[in-house]
């Protein structure tokens, strides 16, 4: 989270998505085409750890479906429900939600009904 929606923001969550990781080469990354994805630093930062990036199509919504249901889930069930005293009250209790619970706990239907963590390492060699 941050106070602007720019490429910092997007080459600092990469970087917390990745670290302790080793995705193999050709892993897709999906965006909408916001400049911040575009910005030549966040694409070379995609392109030197072998990712490969895929935009959405102009005006097509679907194409990020699944992460477009997330946010509204994350929104609507958790962030407009709690009051918040400090952006960094914020922060942290959006970060447990999503590494803690949502990662870790959730299980997911659209992954055999495990969490995104226990079938990550279900896929380790």
């Amino acid at each position: 989270m941050s106070e602007h929606i720019d490429r910092h923001l997007v080459l600092n969550a990469l970087d917390m998505a990745l670290k302790g990781r080793q995705p193999p080469r050709g892993l897709q990354h999906y965006s909408d085409r916001g400049s911040q994805y575009a910005s030549t630093d966040y694409r070379q930062a995609l392109a030197s750890r072998g990712i490969q990036c895929s935009m959405s199509r102009r005006g097509n919504c679907w194409d990020n479906a699944v992460v477009e249901s997330f946010f509204s889930s994350l929104k609507l069930e958790f962030v407009y429900t709690t009051d918040f005293a400090t952006h960094e009250q914020a922060w942290l209790a959006v970060f447990e939600n999503i590494e803690v619970f949502y990662n870790r706990q959730r299980r997911h239907s659209s992954l055999g009904y495990v969490s995104p963590v226990d079938l990550e390492l279900a896929a380790l060699p």
